[in-house]
């Protein structure tokens, strides 16, 4: 089961639960399956906490990938320039060829870093929100089952 699932066990598991008469909605549940429920969260946490760190390695991954291809177009730019500086005027045009192909990969390789980045942070934030509403609610259960004891 997943976090999700696991809390959907406990929240049924607290609307099957005994109300007591004049306790302010107080009621008795299963304490042992409540433990083995916040076992399982427990159990179940690492993994989302290893796809979070698999998110931060695919965002370095396209980051590296991006600036290889960018090193290549430059790389291939400057080698081009090379081969066209035998006269004048292909020199001249040569060196203006160059900068735009150096340029054109120095923009792509902004906006494909830019991208990767923005990808990566949705996806942790996403992550972050989830971990969070999950840790605030066995955070309220834990209170719930503390002040029914």
């Amino acid at each position: 089961m997943n976090i999700e699932e696991i809390l959907d066990t406990l929240d049924e598991l607290l609307d099957k639960s005994w109300g007591l008469p004049l306790s302010g909605g107080r009621c008795v549940v299963d304490a042992e399956r409540v433990r083995e429920l916040l076992d399982d969260i427990r159990l179940n946490m690492p993994t989302e906490i290893r796809q979070a760190k698999a998110i931060v390695a695919d965002r370095a991954e396209i980051i590296a990938i991006a600036k290889r291809e960018a090193e290549t177009v430059i790389h291939r730019a400057e080698e081009r320039a090379k081969v066209l500086v035998s006269e004048q005027e292909i020199v001249k045009q040569s060196q203006e060829k160059a900068a735009d192909i150096i340029a054109t990969a120095q923009s792509k390789s902004k906006e494909m870093r830019y991208a990767a980045s923005e990808f990566a942070d949705n996806i942790l934030k996403t992550t972050e929100q989830t971990l969070a509403d999950s840790l605030n609610d066995v955070k309220t259960t834990r209170q719930a089952l503390h002040q029914k004891r």
